[in-house]
């Protein structure tokens, strides 16, 4: 018999095993209908250090209908109280991207991000929007002071997720090298909600749902601290309930904790596709040719083609030329002789026959009921003058019966027999 493990220990497994599966709907307590986290997605911000598709070229490697939520400037009651209850009534977790000056001034809300499961990332101390225009220093006390005040607000650093979103998503050089040197994740997003604009919490829902119907999978980004964002959140949660879209949470590699194996094509948005379509030529129509008449055509002999001695050097000047340095000079080439090109024998191609091309006018003028005249027997207008609705009509021309059209009885025509009866 083994050793029976002692209850605290139990009980400590019990709950490491809760946090790390997904909370299913089915799970969801008071609400079997919740939207739910389908599954958790273990990444290693070292191998990935640059993630949305909104600036780079790489997202998260997620699966199609699977979207992750994310939320920037918190926390700030009761907005971001409010988002925390709206998720946990749905059993969704998200990311979190605090702000240094926001933990320090509420750290309460911040251990409520942590404490409720989701995973919490920085967002810079002050939130400069020219973040790509500061100075290397700047930058690097920005995200420094950012990460120690968030980290004193949870009371312990090694909750804190190595993931970093940039203020406004103004990315520079200087940023993302100093981030990759202290082993941050620079998150972007694949699609906002624009929930930062001054609109009405109809177009935050309209521009999330419509967004992420386009691209199918990603991060969609969103702010905590917008009353307009708590109101949009629980349509935004039942319509992607409704047309079956997943969440997905994000949480970093540890050394207990191993990454999900990925595919590096999975961190694309549009993997390159592993066939090309084949273009094909339009095909060919085929003539007929009714006459065996045939046109003489020039044929092509072996004289076009380059003769060798055309190219061949003279003897007088195969001599290697010298200057007065006495560096060799290179050979003078002559220029290629005109040839004149004889025709040795004839090609005959068919000719259509002119019968073709001809316009059977007084047939179809017959088919419709009508016979032309000859023009010398043509009533004329009774005015004497111009020529009716001939004009414009060259006097040689015959008059020509469009099929499918209704003959009108003009000067020049008259019914014939079978028409007047």
């Amino acid at each position: 018999m083994g050793r029976s493990l002692p209850s605290w220990l139990g009980g400590c497994l019990a709950i490491a095993i809760c946090m790390s599966q997904p909370s299913l709907a089915a799970d969801c307590p008071g609400n079997p209908d919740a939207l739910g986290t389908s599954r958790t997605l273990v990444v290693d911000p070292m191998e990935h250090p640059r993630i949305g598709t909104m600036q780079y070229p790489e997202t998260l490697p997620l699966r199609d209908h699977e979207v992750v939520l994310t939320f920037d400037d918190g926390p700030l009651p009761p907005h971001s109280n409010q988002v925390l209850q709206i998720l946990a009534s749905e059993c969704v977790k998200a990311t979190f991207f605090i702000i240094g000056r926001m933990a320090h001034q509420f750290p309460e809300g911040v251990r409520r991000v942590r404490d409720a499961g989701h995973s919490v990332g920085t967002h810079s101390e002050n939130h400069p929007l020219n973040f790509n225009k500061m100075s290397p220093e700047r930058i690097k006390q920005e995200i420094d002071d950012g990460i120690a005040h968030t980290a004193a607000a949870l009371g312990d650093g090694s909750s804190l997720a190595p993931f970093f979103r940039v203020p406004g998503l103004r990315r520079g050089e200087v940023m993302e090298d100093y981030l990759v040197s202290k082993g941050l994740q620079s998150w972007s997003a694949d699609f906002p909600a624009d929930d930062w604009r001054h609109i009405s919490a109809d177009q935050v829902y309209n521009y999330a749902i419509s967004r992420i119907e386009a691209k199918g999978r990603g991060i969609l980004l969103l702010h905590d601290i917008q009353a307009r964002t708590v109101a949009a959140l629980p349509r935004i949660l039942r319509t992607l309930k409704a047309r079956g879209y997943r969440i997905v949470h994000v949480v970093p590699a540890t050394p207990s904790r191993p990454k999900t194996p990925t595919q590096p094509w999975q961190w694309q948005m549009h993997p390159a596709a592993e066939s090309v379509a084949i273009s094909h030529w339009p095909r060919v129509p085929r003539f007929l040719f009714v006459s065996t008449a045939t046109l003489p055509a020039p044929a092509l002999n072996e004289s076009d083609r380059l003769d060798s001695r055309l190219l061949e050097v003279p003897a007088s000047l195969r001599q290697t030329r010298t200057s007065r340095g006495h560096a060799p000079l290179p050979l003078d080439t002559p220029w290629p002789q005109q040839v004149t090109l004889q025709a040795t024998r004839t090609v005959t191609l068919p000719v259509p026959e002119q019968a073709i091309f001809a316009l059977p006018e007084r047939k179809l003028a017959s088919n419709y009921g009508v016979n032309l005249l000859p023009r010398s027997v043509r009533p004329q207008p009774a005015n004497g003058s111009g020529s009716g609705r001939n004009v414009g009509r060259e006097s040689s021309a015959p008059l020509r019966i469009i099929p499918g059209s209704v003959p009108i009885a003009e000067p020049g025509l008259r019914p014939t027999s079978a028409a007047a009866r």
